[in-house]
């Protein structure tokens, strides 16, 4: 794709999200389109937000469930960019106009001590490098109508991404064991997605080291502070209006998101 097509891939993006309306999958608008064309796309937009006064605070890591690279026919995962807008308090009522076909899924969030600016991060410089890990409850969306994506589209819409909900109880790294850390997240009582730290590329810190050497790469290396989410620990699940979820991760606590009832 050349630079004109990127902007009106972007443009499409943004305007299906400024309208609430779900357009056509960018693959079929733009046969032809790459990976490569996808991030440019989604860093278009980003440009755009950040110009527009946004802050960012972070990233969230996709695809990070095999059955699901298989699917899109892939053999990574994906990025996307957090901005302090996308953040939602424990508990605070989402509204449903800021939604398109939210989904909701548990995960493990990391937030950075340090900053990982240099390529060839490793393990050791990553774990000293987070100061705690918090539950989160990751609510995606897509401005692709029904959900109808491959990696492509996912990519150029920011990872599919809308908003976030973090614990309020830091827990250190120490002596918990992410991988064998079971979540059970519940809608009003009821056991609606299950899984374990192991489902996120085996462990959620292989997810997180993944993501802070393609960063920085990048020149857009985590930062102190920055939020990353490292991604699913289980089947997503669609919300309807007036949901309420709460997600428990072993050693880590709990974390809800709840959602307003639709507006007329």
């Amino acid at each position: 794709m050349n630079a004109r097509e990127i902007e009106l891939a972007a443009n499409l993006l943004w305007n299906a999200a400024e309208a609430g309306e779900g357009i056509a999958p960018l693959r079929e608008s733009f046969p032809g389109m790459t990976g490569e064309d996808a991030y440019a796309i989604q860093e278009h937009n980003t440009e755009r937000r950040l110009e527009a006064g946004a802050r960012l605070v972070g990233r969230k890591i996709g695809l990070t469930a095999r059955s699901v690279q298989q699917q899109l026919g892939v053999d990574q995962p994906d990025y996307g960019m957090l901005f302090a807008d996308m953040s939602v308090a424990d508990g605070e009522p989402v509204s449903w106009s800021r939604l398109m076909q939210p989904k909701v899924e548990a995960e493990v969030a990391l937030v950075m001590e340090r900053d990982l600016a240099e390529p060839g991060i490793t393990s050791a410089q990553l774990l000293r490098a987070v100061a705690f890990a918090l539950p989160a409850i990751e609510i995606v969306g897509s401005r692709i109508e029904n959900w109808n994506i491959r990696f492509v589209d996912t990519v150029a819409d920011n990872a599919s991404s809308s908003a976030f909900v973090l614990g309020n109880t830091p827990v250190s790294l120490n002596g918990l064991d992410l991988r064998l850390a079971g979540m059970v997240m519940e809608r009003a009582g009821e056991q609606v997605s299950l899984g374990a730290g192991a489902a996120c590329l085996g462990h959620p810190l292989n997810a997180a080291l993944w993501l802070a050497n393609k960063m920085a790469a990048l020149g857009r290396g985590l930062k102190a502070g920055d939020v990353v989410l490292t991604g699913a620990l289980g089947p997503m699940v669609p919300v309807r209006p007036g949901d309420a979820f709460e997600a428990r991760i072993g050693g880590m606590g709990s974390v809800r998101a709840v959602f307003e009832e639709k507006q007329q």
